[in-house]
C-alpha cells in the first residue's frame, strides 16, 4: 500500500457543501455566507475558470431600459420558447425575479455596458418579444460580449469578502447518503496531492454545470463533463428531459467556438452560398432572431440541400461587416478578437463561417423552484430528497423545457442559485445537527477513488473510449434524429459502457494525476450519454431541440410530459407543471417566429 493510502482520511464539517463554483454555486454560497453559515465550495478548477466565464451575450430581465417591457411578456416568450414543456410556475418565478437579480449584480460590482442615460444596456436576442409575440424586444442585459466573465469575477470577489471556504482543484467523486437516502455530504479528493476528504454537510448543493463534452464539437470547455449529473444518477436520482440538448446556431464551423447570439442582436445576419438572407424563409417575422432550435435547423437544412458555403459546402456565413468597425469593437470586442486569432478573419471586413454546435443541457437533475432535488415516490412525482439541492445547468427546474431562449441561462443560474440558498437557510433552522455517515458508505467511495492507484490490466484507455463516445453522440444524437440513427446510437453507447469495465490508466502517481480525474469524468460522461440517447430514442415527436425526421410534429396528447431516466428503472415520465403561481397559464400553440 502506498504512503498516501496509509494516511487517515480527513473529515470536515460544514453547514452547506456546494459542488461547483460557477455562477449558480457562487450566487448560492454568497447568500449562505452572508447568513453566517459555514459554506464549503468544492471546484475542480480555480473558480473564475468555471464555465460561466464563457457566457457572452447577456442576461434577460424586463427592465424596459430600451423599449416597453414587462415580466409577463418575458414569461410568455420563455414558455413559447420551451415549446410548452417548461414548468410555468418556475418560469413565472424566474421572470418576475429577473429585474431584482440584475440590480443585485449591479450592486455586487458587475460592470454592465451602459446607455447614454446611464442605464444598463439591453440588446435584442432571439425569441424575445413585446406584448406576447409582437415586436422584437431588447431585454438582454450585457457587459459587451463578456457578460458571464464579468458576473463570475464579481461573484467570486464578493465570496472572498464574505469568507466563503473554497476547496480549489478538488474533485467531488460521489455523494454520501444515509440509510433513508438522505444526502449527508460528499467524498472529494485533492487533485494536487491525491489526499481524500470526507465533507460532512447538513445540506449539499450540486452546481456543476452542463455536459457538452458528450459531443465531439461543442462550445463547452473541457471541464463540462456532467459530473453532478453522474453523481446524482449513481445516488439513485433520475435525470429529467435529457433528450433536449441545445445546438447553438453559430458555433465557428468545424471548431465549436461560440459566436454569441448578441452578434445577430446587434444586427448581424446569416447568408447561404447564394448570398441569400436565408432566415427570411424559415422565420419571416423574427428572421435571424428566431429561437435557437429554429435557426439551427434552418442552417442544417441549407447545408443538407446544397446551399452551404466553402469548398465542402458544410456551413453558412454570419455577416457583421455592415455594422462598421466602431460598433463591432464596442459591442463585440471578444468575438472580433476570437475570429482574428483563430480564423485570421476580421468580422469588420469579412463574414464568419458558422454551423450549429452542441451548447447547452436543457435537462438535468430534477428540482422544484426552491432548488430542492425531487424524485417520484409512490403517488407523488416530486418528493424532495432530504438535504440535496441543485442549481444551474446541471439542474432541471424546467424553465427551458424543450428549448432555451438565449439570455435565460445566466438568469436561471442566478435566480435559482439564490432561491436554493434561501430554502437551505430555512431548512437548516429545522435541521440543526449533522447526521452520522455510516462507515460502509464512506469505504465504498474510498475504494472507488483508490482503484486507479495500482496498475490495471484493462485494455481500454480513457482517451480512446471518450473519443468514441463523443463521435457516437455527434453522429447519432445531433440536430436531426430518427429511429434508425437513434437505435444504432443506443447499441453503440451500451457497448461503450460495457467496455468501461476494462478501463485502466498508466499513471498511478498522487501528484496532479489528471489521468485519474479524466477517468472519473468519463464515468460521468457515460452516465449522461446513456440517459440522453435512451430518452431521445423513446420520445416519438418533434419538440424544441428534439427534432425527429420520422415524427415531425409536436404531439401534446402523448408527449407533453417530462422524461425521467435512471439506472435502476430506465425510463419514466411525470407531468409538466402548467399552472403558474399568480397568472393564467399559456396553453400550447404552434410556434411561429
Amino acid at each position: 500500500m502506498s504512503e498516501n493510502n496509509r494516511q487517515p482520511i480527513e473529515r470536515r464539517q460544514f453547514d452547506t457543501l456546494i459542488i461547483g463554483a460557477g455562477g449558480g454555486g457562487l450566487r448560492a454560497s454568497l447568500q449562505l455566507a452572508e447568513a453566517d453559515l459555514s459554506v464549503a465550495v468544492v471546484s475542480k478548477v480555480f473558480p473564475t475558470r468555471s464555465h460561466t466565464v464563457a457566457a457572452q451575450g447577456g442576461m434577460n430581465a424586463a427592465l424596459a431600459n430600451v423599449g416597453p417591457d414587462n415580466w409577463h411578456w418575458h414569461m410568455f416568450d420563455t414558455v413559447k420558447g420551451s415549446d410548452y414543456l417548461g414548468d410555468q410556475d418556475a418560469i413565472e418565478y424566474m421572470c418576475r425575479t429577473a429585474p431584482k437579480a440584475v440590480y443585485e449584480l449591479e450592486h455586487f460590482g458587475v460592470p454592465f455596458s451602459r446607455l447614454d442615460n446611464g442605464k444598463i444596456y439591453q440588446r435584442a436576442f432571439g425569441g424575445q418579444s413585446q406584448n406576447f409575440g409582437g415586436d422584437q424586444a431588447a431585454r438582454t442585459c450585457a457587459a459587451a460580449d463578456r457578460t458571464g466573465h464579468a458576473i463570475l469575477h464579481s461573484l467570486y470577489q464578493q465570496n472572498i469578502r464574505a469568507k466563503t471556504h473554497f476547496f480549489d482543484e478538488y474533485f467531488a467523486v460521489d455523494l454520501l447518503q444515509g440509510d433513508e437516502g438522505q444526502v449527508l455530504g460528499a467524498l472529494v479528493f485533492n487533485i494536487i496531492d491525491g489526499s481524500i476528504i470526507v465533507i460532512e454537510a447538513r445540506t449539499t448543493l450540486i452546481a456543476t454545470g452542463g455536459a457538452g463534452q458528450i459531443f465531439k464539437t461543442t462550445t463547452n470547455a473541457l471541464i463540462n463533463t456532467g459530473d453532478g449529473m453522474g453523481m446524482a444518477m449513481r445516488a439513485g436520482i433520475p435525470l429529467q428531459d435529457m433528450e433536449f440538448y441545445q445546438f447553438h446556431p453559430t458555433g465557428i464551423a468545424g471548431r465549436g467556438m461560440l459566436i454569441t447570439e448578441g452578434a445577430r442582436g446587434e444586427g448581424g445576419y446569416l447568408v447561404n452560398a447564394d448570398g441569400e438572407r436565408m432566415m427570411e424563409r424559415y422565420a419571416p417575422k423574427a428572421k435571424d432572431l428566431a429561437s435557437r432550435d429554429v435557426v439551427s435547423r434552418a442552417i442544417a437544412i441549407e447545408v443538407r440541400e446544397g446551399r452551404g458555403c466553402g469548398p465542402k459546402k458544410d456551413h453558412v456565413m454570419l455577416k457583421l461587416d455592415h455594422l462598421g468597425e466602431e460598433v463591432i469593437q464596442k459591442r463585440l470586442p471578444g468575438i472580433r478578437q476570437t475570429c482574428i486569432t483563430f480564423l485570421g478573419i476580421d468580422p469588420a471586413e469579412a463574414p464568419i463561417p458558422v454551423f450549429p454546435t452542441a451548447h447547452y443541457t436543457m435537462g438535468g437533475i430534477p428540482t422544484n423552484r426552491h432548488g430542492q432535488v425531487v424524485v417520484p415516490v409512490k403517488d407523488t412525482p416530486e418528493e424532495p430528497v432530504a438535504g440535496l439541492y441543485a442549481a444551474g445547468e446541471c439542474a432541471c427546474v424546467s424553465v427551458h423545457g424543450g428549448n432555451r431562449l438565449g439570455g435565460n441561462s445566466l438568469l436561471d443560474i442566478l435566480v435559482f442559485g439564490r432561491a436554493a440558498a434561501n430554502h437551505i437557510i430555512e431548512y437548516l433552522k429545522e435541521n440543526k445537527y449533522h447526521q452520522q455517515i455510516g462507515d460502509g458508505a464512506i469505504s465504498k467511495v474510498v475504494e472507488k477513488v483508490r482503484r486507479y492507484d495500482k496498475p490495471g490490466t484493462g485494455k481500454e484507455t480513457v482517451a480512446g473510449l471518450r473519443d468514441e463516445l463523443k463521435q457516437v453522440m455527434e453522429e447519432h444524437c445531433s440536430v436531426f434524429r430518427n429511429k434508425e440513427i437513434l437505435n444504432q446510437g443506443v447499441d453503440k453507447i451500451e457497448s461503450l459502457a460495457e467496455r468501461m469495465k476494462d478501463l485502466s490508466i498508466d499513471d498511478q502517481s498522487h501528484t496532479f494525476n489528471t489521468a485519474k480525474v479524466e477517468a472519473f469524468e468519463l464515468e460521468n460522461l457515460m452516465a449522461v450519454a446513456i440517459a440522453t440517447i435512451h430518452s431521445a430514442n423513446a420520445r416519438e415527436e418533434s419538440r424544441g431541440a428534439h427534432s425527429r425526421t420520422d415524427f415531425t410534429e409536436r404531439d401534446d396528447i402523448a408527449w407533453m410530459r417530462h422524461s425521467l431516466y435512471s439506472f435502476e428503472n430506465g425510463l419514466d415520465y411525470k407531468p409538466v407543471r402548467t399552472k403558474p403561481i399568480s397568472v393564467e397559464s399559456f396553453p400550447p400553440k404552434p410556434r411561429v417566429y
